[in-house]
């Protein structure tokens, strides 16, 4: 449950990452939405680039995922108040996590580290 002084926190990660195979990537996307959930449970909003990019990339067609991705990302993570980096090599989730340290925001290395609202 959200709460009154909650955060909007970006949940970052590899999705594609060194890989080609969709089962990685449905893989990499539950390993973000099982930490959104603890985001979540911890009193904040969580929110994932790759959720909001996706839909759009599947009506766009995928010829076009290197248009949407990261500009949709980055453009959500300036509105965040702080990233979870989870996961493993990511330079997408690098580049997200990088508009946090510009902006001296929170940057959280781990669920327990987030705290509860």
């Amino acid at each position: 449950m959200t709460r009154p002084n909650a955060l909007l926190i970006m949940v970052s990660g590899p999705f594609r990452h060194g890989s080609d195979d969709p089962e990685v990537w449905a893989g990499n996307l539950r390993a973000m939405h099982e930490a959104a959930l603890e985001v979540h449970e911890k009193g904040h909003l969580p929110v994932i680039g790759v959720d909001v990019a996706l839909p759009l990339i599947g009506v766009a067609g995928a010829q076009r995922y290197d248009e949407l991705m990261m500009p949709i990302s980055l453009a959500l993570a300036a509105r965040c108040d702080a990233v979870l980096r989870i996961g493993g090599p990511s330079r997408g989730a690098d580049r997200e996590v990088q508009v946090f340290v510009d902006k001296g925001l929170p940057v959280y290395r781990s669920v327990q580290d987030v705290p509860s609202a």
